[in-house]
C-alpha cells in the first residue's frame, strides 16, 4: 500500500487502521535524547529500584528498605548535579566513577532484596598461633544482643604444626553459614565469633618430661568481629582479607606472649538465595566440598522437600561438688546417643559443619572450677523411626593432669533425657534442669537401670520428690546427688512437632476415633508450627479424603482445615510460605480423586449462602487456591469426559446465585463452557 493512499483508505473505513502498515516511508525520523548515557541510566536505575523500594516496605524488610532509600537519595542528588553542568570537568569525573560503583553496588543488594534467604561465605585464609599442640577452630555466627549463638560451628582441625590436619582442605577451608532472612537483617548487631580450643595436656606449663595425660580439651581463646554491616549489605568489600585478633584466656596471658596470639585471616562475602540456589549461582565458590552451616533455627521458607531432622543441645553449666577432694573437680563431660536397649547410635553427632560424625562427644575442661560453663552446642541428626527409642546420656568424669591418676578415675555420675515425650512430641526447646545420679560405674553404663526414673527436676517434682532438700533420694539403684547439671535443646524437624494437636493429625492412622476431634484442633494450632510442616499437613489432609472415599463423613472438616491453611499464608505474617504452596501443588500434590470431594463441599457452601457466615467468607478468600487443588486433581485423573460429573459440579457452583454476584465468576463461567 503506498503512502498517500493510506489515510484516505482508513477515513473511509476500507482499511482497519488497526492493521494498516506504511511501507517505504518518505521520512525516517531519529529520536536522540539530550541527557548524557550515564543520566540515563541513572533515570532507569531509580525507576528500577522504586518498585524495590515499594516491595521492602510491603514487606516490612526495614534495613534492606532504609540501604535502598539512600541508594535512592544519594543518585537523585548525584543526577541533579550531572544535569546542572556546574562540576569542574575533574569533579564530573570522579562523581561519574561514585555513580557507577553505587549503581554496581546496587544492583547486587537488588539480589538480596528479591530473595528471602541469602548466606554468608567464609573462607578462611590462615590461623597464626602457635600453640604447640592440635586445636579445633570453631567458627559461628552470634548475636551479642540476645546473647546467643544463630548458626552452627563450622569445624576446623588445626595440626601443631601450624597446618590444618586434613592436607587435602589446604587452601580449601571455606564454609557458607546459610538460611539467614529478614530477620536476621533486623538484629542489632550479629558477630563473627571463632573460638580455639587446645586438644593435649591440661597445662601449658607443664614438664614435657613428664607422663601427662593427652587428648583433653583445653580453652585456649577466643576472636570476634562484628559483621552486622556485612549481613545488612552496607558493605561490600569481598576481595578484602579481614585479620581478626586472638584474645587468650586470662590463665595464658601472663604465661605466653601476647606475639603468640595475633589472630586469624578470613574473607567475607554476602550470598543471596538458599544452599541450592547458591551452588547453582557461585560454584566457583560453593561445591559439594564447601562446608554448609545451616542456621540453628528454621528458614523463613521451607520448601517441599526440604527434609531436616536436627536436634541441637548445648551442654549450658554444672555444678559438682569436691567430694573427698581438697580442690574442685575438673569435670569432663562425655555425651553419646543410646537407644533404649543400651546400644550407642554411631555418627550421629557433629560437633560442627565440614566434620564427620562421631560416636561420643567430650566437653571443654575447665581447671579446678567447681561451677563450669561451657555452651558447647552439638547436633544430633538421628534417623527418623530412631528417634522415639533414644536418649542422651551424659557422664561426668574427673580428670588428673597426671596419666597414671587419670586411668584411676571412674564416672562419678549420670544424667540422661529422652528425646521423645510421653505424648509422642519431641522434647520441648529451652533449658532443662538434668537430675544428676550417683552410683558405681557400672550400674551407671546400664541404661535399664535408669530409663525408668525421672530425668529432669520437672518430672521428679510431679513425682512429688526435690532435689532441694540436704539428703539424697534413692531411686532404684541409683542415688539422686547435690549435684546439677543444665542443657539446652533446640528442635529443627520437619518430621517431629512439639505440639500434640498437630502431631494427632499427622499420625491419624495410629487412632481413627479420634479423628474429627484432630481435624478441629488443627484450626486452633499456632501459624508457624503447621507452616513448618506443610506438605506432611497437606499430605494427611488429602490422605483422609481419599481413604475414606466412600463417605463424607470428614469432607467438611478437611475442607474446612484446607481453608484454614490457605488463609494462613495469606496471612502477612507467612505470605512468604506463597510460592511454597504452589509447588507443593505443582509438584507434590497427587490426590487424583480430591476434586469430586473439594467440589461437592464448596457446592454446598455456595448453595447454602443465603446467610453470611465466617466460614464462608473464609472460603471465598481462599478460592484461588482451592480451585487450583480442584484443576490440578483433575488434571491428575486419568480419564476426561466434556461434560462428566465435575463438569456439571464446578458449573453449578460459578453459575449459583452467590457466585454470580462477582463479575470475576461469570466470566471464569463463560471461559470454560462458552
Amino acid at each position: 500500500i503506498s503512502q498517500g493512499l493510506v489515510p484516505d483508505l482508513i477515513s473511509q473505513g476500507l482499511v482497519p487502521d488497526l492493521i494498516s502498515c506504511v511501507t517505504h516511508p518518505w521520512h525516517k525520523e531519529t529520536v536522540i535524547p539530550n541527557e548524557l548515557p550515564l543520566v540515563q541510566e541513572v533515570t532507569t536505575t531509580l525507576r528500577e529500584w522504586a518498585s524495590i523500594w515499594r516491595d521492602l516496605y510491603v514487606g516490612d524488610r526495614r534495613e534492606m528498605f532504609n540501604s535502598v532509600r539512600d541508594m535512592i537519595y544519594d543518585l537523585i542528588e548525584w543526577r541533579s548535579q550531572i544535569l546542572s553542568g556546574t562540576l569542574p570537568q575533574d569533579e564530573l569525573t570522579e562523581l561519574k566513577q561514585r555513580v557507577t560503583s553505587k549503581i554496581d553496588y546496587g544492583n547486587k543488594q537488588a539480589k538480596f532484596a528479591q530473595t528471602p534467604s541469602f548466606a554468608l561465605f567464609v573462607t578462611l585464609k590462615n590461623v597464626v598461633c602457635k600453640i604447640g599442640e592440635d586445636a579445633e577452630v570453631l567458627m559461628s555466627l552470634y548475636d551479642p544482643v540476645e546473647s546467643k549463638f544463630i548458626s552452627e560451628n563450622y569445624l576446623v582441625r588445626w595440626s601443631s604444626q601450624g597446618l590444618v590436619k586434613d592436607i587435602d582442605q589446604l587452601h580449601n577451608l571455606r564454609s557458607v553459614f546459610t538460611d539467614l532472612g529478614s530477620e536476621d537483617l533486623k538484629r542489632e548487631k550479629i558477630s563473627f565469633v571463632c573460638q580455639i580450643v587446645r586438644v593435649g595436656r591440661m597445662e601449658l606449663r607443664d614438664n614435657n618430661t613428664k607422663k601427662l595425660t593427652s587428648g583433653l580439651r583445653r580453652p585456649f581463646g577466643v576472636a570476634v568481629m562484628d559483621v552486622t554491616d556485612i549481613i545488612t549489605g552496607k558493605m561490600d568489600d569481598e576481595d578484602k582479607q579481614h585479620f581478626i585478633p586472638f584474645q587468650p584466656c586470662s590463665d595464658l596471658i601472663g604465661y605466653m606472649s601476647y606475639s603468640l596470639f595475633p589472630g586469624l585471616w578470613v574473607t567475607l562475602k554476602l550470598l543471596p538465595g538458599d544452599i541450592h540456589q547458591i551452588r547453582k549461582d557461585f560454584p566457583h565458590l560453593v561445591d559439594r566440598s564447601t562446608a554448609v552451616a545451616r542456621k540453628m533455627g528454621f528458614p523463613e521458607i521451607i520448601m517441599p522437600g526440604d527434609v531436616r531432622n536436627d536436634i541441637y543441645v548445648t551442654l549450658v553449666q554444672g555444678e559438682f561438688d569436691k567430694g573427698s577432694k581438697s580442690t574442685p573437680k575438673n569435670v569432663e563431660v562425655t555425651m553419646t546417643v543410646y537407644d533404649e536397649d543400651g546400644k550407642k547410635l554411631e555418627n550421629v553427632m557433629f560437633p560442627g559443619a565440614g566434620d564427620e560424625g562421631i560416636l561420643e562427644y567430650k566437653s571443654v575442661i575447665y581447671y579446678q572450677i567447681k561451677q563450669p560453663r561451657w555452651f558447647e552446642t552439638i547436633k544430633v541428626a538421628i534417623p527418623i523411626e530412631d528417634v522415639n527409642r533414644s536418649h542422651l546420656r551424659f557422664t561426668f568424669r574427673h580428670r588428673s593432669s597426671q596419666e597414671s591418676k587419670d586411668k584411676s578415675e571412674k564416672i562419678f555420675a549420670l544424667s540422661f533425657v529422652k528425646l521423645m515425650r510421653y505424648d509422642g512430641t519431641t522434647l520441648r526447646d529451652g533449658e532443662h534442669d538434668l537430675i544428676v545420679y550417683k552410683a558405681e560405674a557400672k550400674k551407671l553404663e546400664d541404661s535399664s537401670l535408669y530409663l525408668n526414673v525421672p530425668a529432669t527436676k520437672v518430672e521428679l517434682e510431679e513425682k512429688g520428690l526435690s532435689t532441694t532438700g540436704k539428703g539424697t533420694h534413692n531411686l532404684g539403684n541409683c542415688t539422686i546427688s547435690k549435684d546439677s547439671f543444665q542443657i539446652a535443646t533446640l528442635v529443627c524437624s520437619t518430621k517431629l512437632t512439639q505440639n500434640v494437636d498437630l502431631l494427632g493429625l499427622l499420625k491419624w492412622r495410629s487412632n481413627t476415633s479420634l479423628l474429627q476431634q484432630n481435624l478441629r484442633q488443627l484450626m486452633k494450632v499456632e501459624g508457624g508450627e503447621v507452616v513448618k510442616f506443610l506438605q506432611d499437613t497437606l499430605d494427611a489432609l488429602f490422605n483422609i479424603m481419599m481413604e475414606n472415599s466412600d463417605s463424607d463423613t470428614f469432607d467438611t472438616l478437611v475442607f474446612d482445615s484446607l481453608v484454614f491453611i490457605i488463609g494462613l499464608i495469606a496471612d502477612r505474617k507467612f505470605q512468604h510460605f506463597n510460592p511454597v504452596l504452589e509447588t507443593y501443588i505443582r509438584k507434590h500434590f497427587s490426590a487424583t480423586l480430591a476434586y469430586t470431594k473439594l467440589t461437592k463441599v464448596l457446592k454446598n457452601y455456595v448453595v447454602n449462602a443465603e446467610k453470611l457466615t465466617e466460614q464462608l467468607l473464609k472460603t471465598m478468600k481462599a478460592l484461588e487456591y482451592i480451585f487450583k487443588f480442584i484443576v490440578r486433581s483433575r488434571g491428575l485423573h486419568k480419564v476426561f469426559r466434556p461434560l462428566d460429573v465435575f463438569h456439571v459440579l464446578l458449573l453449578s457452583i460459578l453459575l449459583s446465585q452467590y457466585m454470580l454476584e462477582s463479575p470475576l465468576a461469570v466470566i471464569t463461567a463463560v471461559s470454560l463452557y462458552g
